[in-house]
């Protein structure tokens, strides 16, 4: 349930790689529709008559990046299937392919989180050193990508940034899913981005916690008992009764669905709700925050 698997593209002469991202490998559903798209864009070129080279030249990318692409070897960006088509007259057949390319640019973990976030009639998370994916802005994301290391590339930054602001969705859904968010102070008080990226990242929290179908609570540090001390804890639950769940301090850190050890989830973050603020008190406490801040 993380996204900082991306790593950062590189050739073998050590310099930056074209624009496109990494397919990968243990992607098998990724791979299968990187591999056909690949083989329909080789084919509509050599039906035109077309060298890899002459071919790469035309649509503004080089000749390593084609073999690449048509080799199922790198995920080819929305532009690149746009140029391809008018180049080679696909009549909008291969620009058609941005639709089955455009989950597949998403890194699988983050894709199947989504996929489940899509099915959930419930959620639960409890974050203690960042706030919590769903809650950020833009601006915040790109400033807590920036601070990891390894360092990620710019096209690395730009896909997990998508693929993280693509899982809003759950927001919007009919029905709406009961969301419920237990946030460490200290999260609210890490300027991630600068001052003024803060207060906008304290602004969006008050905006969601303001939702009829989204309880957001705040724990604050000086509290002497704490269950949470174990990591973060987030649950799924699906209108059949099934659920996923993941803590850092349990079960090896591993998503997990039986039902005894999900009880043991449910109950810390039960005793972590007990303990936090209100969800009153927490909107009030983070309008005091940001008018500190």
């Amino acid at each position: 349930m993380s996204v900082d698997e991306a790593g950062t593209q590189r050739v073998e002469d050590g310099g930056a790689d074209e624009p496109g991202w990494d397919v990968d490998p243990d992607d098998e559903s990724g791979v299968a529709v990187v591999a056909a798209v690949g083989r329909q864009i080789k084919a509509w070129r050599e039906s035109a008559g077309m060298r890899a080279g002459e071919f790469g030249a035309a649509i503004g990318y080089g000749e390593d990046l084609v073999y690449k692409v048509e080799g199922g070897r790198r995920i080819p960006r929305p532009e690149f299937l746009d140029r391809a088509d008018e180049v080679l007259r696909a009549g909008g057949k291969l620009a058609a392919m941005k639709r089955d390319v455009a989950e597949v640019r998403y890194p699988k973990k983050v894709r199947d989180l989504a996929k489940l976030e899509a099915k959930a009639v419930e959620l639960e998370a409890y974050h203690h050193h960042n706030i919590n994916g769903l809650l950020q802005t833009e601006e915040h994301m790109r400033a807590l990508f920036a601070s990891w290391l390894p360092a990620y590339s710019a096209d690395d930054t730009e896909r997990v940034v998508a693929a993280r602001m693509a899982r809003w969705s759950i927001f919007d859904r009919d029905p709406l899913p009961v969301l419920s968010f237990v946030q460490e102070e200290v999260t609210l008080r890490r300027p991630v981005g600068g001052t003024a990226a803060l207060r906008r990242q304290l602004e969006r929290l008050l905006e969601i916690g303001q939702l009829r179908n989204v309880s957001m609570q705040i724990m604050p540090t000086h509290r002497e008992e704490h269950p949470g001390t174990g990591g973060l804890i987030e649950v799924l639950r699906f209108p059949n009764g099934s659920a996923v769940g993941r803590s850092e301090g349990a079960f090896s850190g591993r998503p997990i669905s039986d039902p005894k050890q999900l009880r043991i989830l449910s109950m810390r973050y039960g005793m972590i709700r007990a303990q936090a603020l209100t969800p009153r008190e927490s909107l009030i406490f983070i309008e005091r925050v940001l008018g500190e801040t």
